[in-house]
């Protein structure tokens, strides 16, 4: 079963078997607020793109994946060594997501881009205007004492409290043993036992409704 597993990730069926599940779901997408959020995995055997986390107080890998309205978990980046803050390097993560929700043919023109204080940095600012995105971040102070000079930042409360479907999203993910603590070494196959997850979780919800 491993076998078939790593040829399967490696020769991009298991992200095919992704795509098509946001396909199968396309009439069910809420693209009107899309969530973005980062979840740090402990990683037992080390491997590609793993480090130390202070937080957790063990090396962790992180994977930042972005989900509609709904919950349903639309693109994601890659695997990310977790001594990085979430916004590290965010651009071309960024970029390739969009890029993948390109070539599923949706549109996310005018959407807000709910993200937390982390993801406050004018690169990701930049990037969401790029794509006509609306980014609604809370303002990271970053321990000033004075407020910041200018125009205050778009900021909607109100949209930005329902970014716990993303929250529920990983609650799903989480029931997956292989993806609560991570034991492959390399990244393909992680983000690929993810592609799983990510693709039964929008099969599950077709079903139910």
């Amino acid at each position: 079963m491993y076998y078939h597993f790593c040829k399967w990730s490696l020769d991009g069926s298991l992200e095919q078997l992704w795509r098509h599940s946001i396909e199968a779901i396309r009439h069910l997408l809420d693209v009107s607020e899309l969530n973005l959020d980062g979840t740090h995995t402990i990683a037992k055997k080390g491997g590609e793109s793993v480090a130390y986390r202070g937080r957790k107080k063990a090396k962790t890998s992180n994977i930042l994946p972005i989900s509609d309205a709904n919950g349903y978990i639309l693109a994601s980046t890659g695997i990310l060594a977790g001594n990085h803050n979430d916004a590290y390097n965010l651009k071309p993560h960024l970029l390739a997501a969009f890029k993948w929700l390109k070539s599923l043919n949706i549109s996310i023109q005018g959407a807000y881009f709910n993200a937390d204080g982390a993801f406050d940095t004018l690169e990701t600012r930049k990037v969401c205007f790029n794509h006509r995105l609306r980014p609604n971040i809370p303002e990271n102070k970053r321990k000033r004492k004075q407020p910041k000079r200018g125009r205050k930042r778009l900021f909607n409360q109100e949209v930005y409290k329902r970014r716990f479907t993303a929250e529920r999203s990983f609650a799903w993910i989480d029931k997956f043993r292989a993806l609560l603590i991570r034991y492959d070494r390399r990244d393909i196959y992680f983000l690929s036992a993810h592609h799983i997850a990510f693709a039964m979780i929008n099969i599950r919800n077709l079903i139910e409704n």
